[in-house]
């Protein structure tokens, strides 16, 4: 049974243990409103994108003029899979369930005899899924020195991944991020990235029905729209994995706090407890001490 000083320094270090909690759970809720606005605000642009790059591909398609990024290799032999995660941990299982999503895919692709290739963005991805696909990973890139996440940050990586691609490295890209929901609701989600998937943007027409003339060529534009597109949704996954970790970093610093409010609970019980069995102890060897005489 542990003393009275043990218990005593076990409940002072649990108390400074929820001091930090709280408070990070207090810088969570302040920055999860911003991240959650800028992560609202990209989704339209994203969908309007989709959208147009669908309206533009309905006139390419009867040509064959697609260019190579939403046309593809034409084979699907090597996948790439660019898995954002958060850099920092503490926040319950934002993490693990993204690396959850990318680890049954790859497996699923190496069972099905697919090459597959990962590059991890964010370094708590990285080092969950080097412990059992460290031969796959041909690229890490952390954005830890990074205080708010911007396009061009985005953009480095979609330069990296086609650039890869113009190369021959891979034929299907997918892009792995958790789409923030609500404080305690974070979805993994698997997004086909090469080539362009076009039935995703179906959901809009832009076109109201019209009858557009391109100018330059419908394949030209795509081929400047295209990698701005994978730029944006790279970029919106990485605003929604921000705004997925805040809410979840805030949700289990709660959780923190209240457990350790619950341990304090418990030991002070324990604490006084035993001392009471002590001090009654000792008094019964007064009374019998006293007696004795």
């Amino acid at each position: 049974m542990a003393s009275l000083k043990d218990l005593r320094n076990r409940i002072a270090s649990v108390k400074a243990t929820q001091k930090i909690t709280k408070a990070m759970q207090m810088v969570a809720a302040a920055k999860l409103r911003r991240a959650q606005e800028a992560a609202e605000a990209a989704r339209p642009y994203s969908q309007r994108m989709g959208a147009v790059l669908a309206n533009i591909t309905k006139a390419v398609g009867s040509n064959g003029d697609a260019p190579a990024l939403m046309a593809g290799t034409g084979r699907d032999d090597v996948h790439l899979l660019v898995v954002c995660t958060a850099e920092r941990g503490l926040c319950g299982g934002f993490n693990s369930q993204i690396a959850r999503l990318a680890r049954e895919h790859v497996r699923k692709l190496r069972a099905d005899g697919k090459t597959v290739k990962i590059i991890t963005v964010g370094k708590k991805g990285n080092d969950i899924l080097r412990r059992d696909f460290s031969s796959l990973i041909i690229d890490k890139i952390e954005l830890r020195e990074v205080k708010q996440i911007g396009f061009a940050n985005a953009d480095a990586i979609a330069k990296k991944v086609i650039a890869l691609f113009n190369q021959g490295g891979f034929d299907v890209c997918t892009l792995f991020y958790s789409e923030f929901k609500s404080v305690i609701s974070q979805v993994p989600t698997a997004q086909q990235l090469i080539p362009a998937a076009a039935p995703a943007a179906g959901e809009e027409d832009v076109s109201g029905g019209a009858v557009y003339e391109y100018e330059p060529e419908p394949g030209e534009i795509l081929s400047d729209l295209i990698p701005r597109n994978i730029s944006v949704q790279i970029f919106r996954a990485l605003l929604e994995n921000a705004a997925g970790e805040m809410g979840a970093k805030m949700s289990a610093m709660d959780n923190a706090t209240r457990n350790a409010g619950d341990m304090i609970n418990k030991l002070t019980i324990t604490y006084n407890r035993q001392r009471q069995a002590q001090i009654t102890k000792e008094l019964i060897e007064i009374i019998s001490g006293a007696e004795a005489l």
